[in-house]
């Protein structure tokens, strides 16, 4: 019986430049991936103190013209109990309430999360943050000269 010599596979050649294109595919996509993933978590946690800001003045008519800490919104039914413990799309959340006043923050919980940390004062503004060693490039949690401005 005769062998086909049609029958031809792979090279090792072949192989390897298949092997290195999907390697400089890799290169070029994940840094894309990463860089998405990060202003995803951004603008998860500006939405996210936008809704805590919304609970904080239901929470004030409610209760006497008091702010509440994160967990009295919580117990109140205001913001979902995820906001109770661990982070919520990679930035923990804090607040700091007074009788007339509160502070609620959003910080990266490692430099893959965010670049940034965020905060929000009753006038519900939201602005880059003010503090240092949040995660961000530098240690840095707000773009250079952007501290303290409100985010656009």
């Amino acid at each position: 019986m005769k062998k086909s010599k049609n029958n031809h596979g792979f090279s090792l050649l072949e192989l390897l430049i298949v092997v290195a294109i999907i390697l400089i595919i890799a290169t070029i996509a994940i840094p894309s991936l990463l860089r998405s993933r990060q202003a995803a978590h951004e603008s998860a946690a500006v939405s996210n103190l936008r809704t805590i800001n919304t609970a904080e003045v239901t929470y004030l008519s409610s209760n006497s013209g008091n702010y509440g800490s994160l967990p009295e919104l919580v117990t109140a039914g205001l913001i979902d109990t995820r906001f109770g413990g661990a982070a919520v799309a990679g930035y923990a959340f804090s607040i700091t309430a007074s009788a007339s006043d509160y502070t609620a923050n959003a910080v990266p919980t490692s430099a893959n999360s965010g670049r940034y940390s965020y905060y929000s004062l009753p006038d519900a503004v939201i602005r880059y943050g003010t503090g240092t060693g949040c995660g961000g490039p530098g240690g840095n949690c707000y773009p250079t000269g952007m501290s303290a401005q409100p985010v656009r």
